[in-house]
């Protein structure tokens, strides 16, 4: 599909509110991050890691983490999304750095983040195995990748299109295009043959109301519609990044 669908202008046309709270579905994209976080949480210590937040957009997974005590960096090509990410993290006295790119070619040294979280973007990306291989390439030796993504069948497209998008308007209608979506096995070929190892997934998806009357999220034992994951980028011998023991 073209046109309409995979929308990526929405990010820089609400960046000006995106800390708001005014609008439904960025307070969505908001409420998202500690249903994330309680799966991510139980995967690593943040404290003092060099993290990357691939896909940032106005910045609300970076200044989650960077209070958890990373070191955080954020990418995004919404370039005004990423300015209001600055101006909120510069508000709040957190020290972020943010930079306009895209995920097929990161400003980024060999060997930089032990952790890259990509959340909300594989299903938008123009060249997932490239955007895969760019996460191989910056994360140190046994550097974690921890993602979200959207399953493709009829079940997802339903919620997230037909649901989310059209009837509850929990999204922009032309957030997202269903062709781009993502099965489980097909991300962990992907993740495979860019040399990433992989390890556990498990859903993502709705858990209750706030007081604001909008969805809170948390993880599910099912991956019909959202899921996330991890992998790890393998230890390499002293004179290259060739693959030796691994412990998941």
């Amino acid at each position: 599909m073209t046109g309409r669908r995979n929308n990526l202008k929405i990010y820089n046309d609400v960046a000006a509110n995106w800390w708001s709270d005014e609008i439904r579905w960025v307070r969505t994209l908001k409420n998202l991050v500690p249903g994330r976080l309680k799966w991510f949480d139980k995967l690593t210590d943040w404290q003092g890691k060099s993290v990357l937040d691939l896909g940032c957009a106005g910045g609300f997974m970076a200044e989650a983490l960077a209070h958890k005590g990373a070191r955080v960096s954020g990418i995004d090509p919404a370039q005004d999304a990423i300015q209001a990410a600055k101006q909120h993290a510069k508000t709040s006295d957190l020290d972020i750095t943010y930079d306009v790119g895209v995920g097929e070619h990161m400003p980024y040294s060999d060997d930089t983040f032990d952790i890259v979280v990509c959340v909300d973007v594989l299903e938008h990306v123009r060249d997932l195995s490239q955007v895969l291989a760019e996460v191989a390439r910056v994360l140190k030796p046994g550097g974690l990748f921890l993602y979200d993504t959207i399953n493709r069948n009829p079940i997802a497209r339903l919620a997230t299109i037909t649901v989310a998008e059209d009837v509850l308007r929990l999204l922009p209608k032309g957030t997202h295009d269903p062709a781009m979506f993502i099965k489980p096995r097909e991300l962990r070929t992907a993740i495979m043959n860019a040399g990433l190892t992989v390890g556990p997934q498990t859903g993502l998806g709705p858990r209750g109301l706030n007081r604001q009357f909008d969805i809170t999220f948390g993880p599910l034992p099912f991956k019909t519609v959202l899921y996330m994951g991890m992998a790890r980028f393998p230890k390499v011998a002293p004179l290259g990044r060739s693959i030796f023991n691994h412990d998941d």
